[in-house]
């Protein structure tokens, strides 16, 4: 059908959006063929409403099709090689020379033009959706460790002296469960990838943790009052399951976050505070609701499973997003890029290293200090004060659960309004938290069913609550910009690597602060010592309650 309202362009030998050479014939028949010169030539192009026709039943207009990027069509999709930056010649070969210059304009390093940088995060979905995550990687370690009264004064309460160990340094003991395998799986899933892709890694690992989660709410409902020492292992054996799937997910996690803007591993970090304020809350609740312990704990541990399905759930979501596809495309042709390039090696991981080591130091040492005294010192300090605001019930759950997480989170959110200090300032403020761990030790710290010999000399609840505070929101923050600046210390093709080192430093602080929280316990009972003119206080604990039942 003829063609209404007809406009014409100038083509011209040009490479197109696709990347795809254009050449025009010669008119005529005069030397033309595919193989003849370059010429520019007039072309009709139909009008809107004439194309709005073509496939439209009774010839009622449609609206126009939105141009799609496309990079969001298909994710190996490569933007085509600017001319001017081959010199004019050379063809192909040159185009792919120039396609892996460091001076070359690559999705990494986008033009001045704000429309190539990508689609946006609608309504930040995919912020939302990494925060969830977040809470995600650390809510079995939170769960375990908040449910503290519930292993300790309910499934192991024993007079038998030769299982009240268990009891003692439940905390440690699930800590060593916990972080072993998790630091393990941690660096080892840097270098190899263990299960496959980035789907297969996240989907079985949070399988494995609900699983575990189930066994857990199984147990939470048997009675196993007659043997305390095979529930103990039964249970330590759990926590190392749980923590090798948490391990690949935690990582896997990171490194995904990695390959997106700057401020979404941030999110991940947020959402790993979240994840303890959410856990504190739901155990105040349940102190509140539940009729006893056990109650509790089975409410408690199904909350988790609730949480990890979402996280199951919104996984597969992120693919029909058109931001992160985008920016999957981008780290995919990047890697691409890499090794088409035969000067580059496979993955410097000590190149990596070495350049993200201030970083991954500053990681280390937030989590080390904060593990060392959070929760096994702090959940020990003892209410002394009769006229406290927080009754006995809920001190510990309060002052130590609640209060760390909350401000951890709030820490955390701090970077959003200031970066302060930098990159390579942040090691000072990072090396005086360390005095957190005298200062918890002096205050009125009684490990359960041990003799404590060493003075007080913080002899207020108030002071320890401050404390608490301080120490919560120093831990999210420092925490945060450390693991923003992490990835940025490397280049861009390899800041997924330097992001999974960041998060395997995260568990091993963790793990070496929960190895010294021993030694926390053997200072108290082992060291003491004198000031001349100074008595020094002494206290019963009023926050020791009956054993449950």
């Amino acid at each position: 059908m003829p063609l209404s309202d007809t406009s014409y362009r100038r083509l011209s030998p040009t490479i197109n959006m696709y990347g795809e050479e254009e050449e025009g014939e010669e008119p005529g028949g005069g030397g033309g063929g595919r193989g003849g010169r370059h010429v520019d030539y007039l072309a009709p192009l139909a009008s809107v409403e004439d194309l709005s026709r073509v496939n439209t039943p009774g010839g009622s207009p449609s609206p126009r099709p939105r141009q799609r990027h496309p990079a969001l069509e298909d994710p190996n999709w490569e933007p085509p090689v600017d001319p001017s930056l081959t010199g004019g010649g050379g063809g192909a070969a040159a185009a792919a020379a120039a396609a892996l210059e460091p001076s070359a304009l690559t999705p990494l390093h986008p033009t001045l033009d704000p429309e190539d940088e990508g689609p946006r995060d609608r309504y930040k979905l995919v912020f939302l959706t990494l925060v969830l995550h977040g809470v995600g990687t650390l809510m079995p370690w939170n769960m375990f460790i908040t449910a503290k009264n519930y292993f300790v004064e309910y499934k192991l309460n024993t007079d038998d002296e030769e299982l009240s160990g268990y009891s003692t340094n439940f905390l440690p003991y699930i800590g060593y469960a916990a972080q072993v395998p998790n630091v393990l799986f941690n660096w080892l899933n840097i270098f190899v990838q263990m299960g496959g892709n980035l789907t297969t890694r996240i989907v079985w690992s949070i399988l494995v943790e609900v699983v575990v989660f189930v066994i857990t709410v199984v147990l939470a409902m048997v009675d196993s009052a007659d043997w305390p020492g095979a529930f103990f292992w039964v249970t330590m054996a759990s926590v190392v399951v749980l923590n090798v799937a948490n391990g690949i997910y935690q990582n896997t996690v990171y490194g995904m976050a990695a390959r997106l803007p700057f401020s979404y591993t941030g999110a991940v970090v947020l959402g790993s505070n979240i994840s303890g304020t959410f856990t504190a809350v739901i155990n105040i609740m349940a102190i509140a609701v539940a009729p006893n312990v056990r109650t509790s704990a089975i409410y408690y541990f199904i909350t988790a499973l609730f949480v990890l399905l979402a996280c199951f759930d919104t996984y597969f979501a992120l693919p029909l997003n058109r931001f992160f596809r985008y920016h999957e495309a981008v780290h995919e042709r990047t890697q691409r890029a890499a090794k088409r390039d035969p000067s580059m090696p496979r993955v410097p991981y000590w190149h990596i290293f070495k350049s993200a080591f201030p970083q991954l130091f500053n990681v280390f040492m937030v989590f080390f200090v904060t593990l060392a005294v959070f929760p096994a010192v702090l959940a020990d300090t003892c209410r002394t004060e009769e006229n406290f605001p927080i009754t006995p019930k809920y001190f510990q759950a309060v002052t130590c659960f609640l209060t760390f997480n909350v401000f951890a989170m709030l820490g955390n959110m701090l970077p959003g309004l200031v970066t302060w200090p930098g990159p390579r300032f942040l090691c000072v403020p990072v090396l005086l938290r360390i005095f957190f761990i005298p200062a918890f030790v002096l205050c009125h710290f009684y490990p359960v069913k041990v003799e404590r010999i060493m003075p007080v000399l913080i002899d207020s609840d108030w002071a320890f609550w401050g404390l608490a505070v301080a120490l919560g929101i120093t831990s999210g923050y420092y925490s945060s910009l450390a693991m923003m600046y992490c990835p940025r210390t490397v280049e861009p093709e390899y800041a997924p690597v330097a992001g999974m080192m960041g998060a395997a430093s995260l568990i091993t602080g963790i793990f070496t602060g929960i190895v010294f929280q021993i030694v926390c316990t053997l200072a108290v009972t082992n060291i003491t010592f004198e000031i001349p003119g100074y008595t020094f206080p002494f206290r019963n604990c009023t926050d020791r309650l009956p054993p449950a039942t």
